[in-house]
């Protein structure tokens, strides 16, 4: 069974306050998405990253206008995959256990993601600003990457108009949008993602 890691790298950077696409900033003397890559190449066939145009090297693939356009992209150009593993590069942290508990949970559903359980109070509220009811906690996840697919079922999931891909939020929800079935495995706290300068130099502290 052949196992295609992909990585989406396509973030600007510009929360971080850098002037090149956020995967190639230095995080612990690496560029961030070369940690990823790293963990995913131990555990799948093949990586492909999907990177901004002009960036791309030999195995790599240019993105789309969308998170999950780029996975699309990167999907395409791995016609021997039967299951997926999809992980941001702004995720430096991911660890080869937690893919590989993605990948064990795979059984009996179309796809898996790491998330974390939600801590704090969360309120549905109404377009003004007023509460229309409390969401119990208890039931609520915090979703993350990597997130792991059937093949056949992201496929499916990324065979829309582009406007649905870039309504996405992440490709899980497409493949629930399709009929799918995804289940949750919890991750560990410093599977964080790295969005601000405070972000990357907590990652840089752990990964030193």
């Amino acid at each position: 069974m052949s196992v295609v890691g992909i990585v989406p790298a396509g973030g600007s950077g510009e929360r971080l306050g850098a002037e090149r696409p956020k995967a190639f900033v230095v995080c612990a003397g690496r560029p961030l998405v070369e940690w990823s890559v790293e963990v995913l190449s131990v555990v799948c066939d093949r990586v492909i990253v999907a990177v901004p145009a002009g960036h791309t090297r030999p195995g790599w693939v240019e993105g789309g206008a969308s998170r999950s356009a780029s996975v699309r992209n990167a999907l395409a150009a791995a016609p021997e995959a039967r299951t997926v593993v999809v992980h941001d590069a702004a995720r430096p942290l991911v660890t080869r256990e937690l893919v590989e508990s993605c990948l064990a949970a795979l059984m009996g559903v179309d796809g898996v993601t790491a998330a974390a359980p939600v801590t704090d109070t969360i309120k549905q509220t109404f377009p003004d600003g007023t509460v229309e009811r409390t969401l119990e906690r208890s039931r609520l996840w915090a979703v993350q990457t990597p997130q792991v697919f059937r093949a056949d079922a992201l496929r499916r999931a990324l065979d829309v108009d582009e406007a649905v891909l870039a309504g996405a939020t992440d490709d899980a929800s497409l493949v629930e949008a399709a009929g799918g079935t995804i289940r949750v495995v919890e991750a560990p706290p410093d599977n964080f993602k790295v969005t601000s300068r405070a972000d990357l130099a907590r990652a840089e502290a752990l990964l030193c």
